[in-house]
């Protein structure tokens, strides 16, 4: 018997600088373009770049979040640094979202 693997498609998005009120819609119709994709199973978002974040930022990717689970798929984000972290662990949206190392942990999931 033969094992096959059946590797999801990935989509990767790299926002950089801010995400605030002033760009927050443009960054949720990024993503939701990118996870509406055909083929695509997992969303994922390189914060590696982004310098910081506010409420607005955080309903996108609330948005995001809730676009995903009804599709059956999932979003994740990686490379978070701290400063942008404790505001997901204060807001106790680190429950809510996987948050990867780095890109390099997507081969482990």
């Amino acid at each position: 018997m033969q094992a096959v693997l059946n590797y999801p498609k990935i989509a990767v998005i790299s926002p950089q600088g801010c995400l605030n009120a002033a760009n927050a819609l443009e960054f949720e119709r990024d993503m939701t373009t990118a996870l509406a994709q055909n083929g695509i199973s997992i969303l994922v978002i390189n914060l590696a770049a982004v310098e910081s974040l506010d409420s607005a930022g955080l309903m996108a990717f609330l948005s995001v979040h809730k676009l995903a689970l009804s599709l059956g798929r999932s979003c994740r984000l990686c490379a978070v640094a701290p400063s942008i972290r404790i505001i997901f662990e204060l807001t106790q949206l680190d429950r809510v979202f996987e948050i990867l190392d780095d890109e390099v942990d997507l081969t482990a999931t």
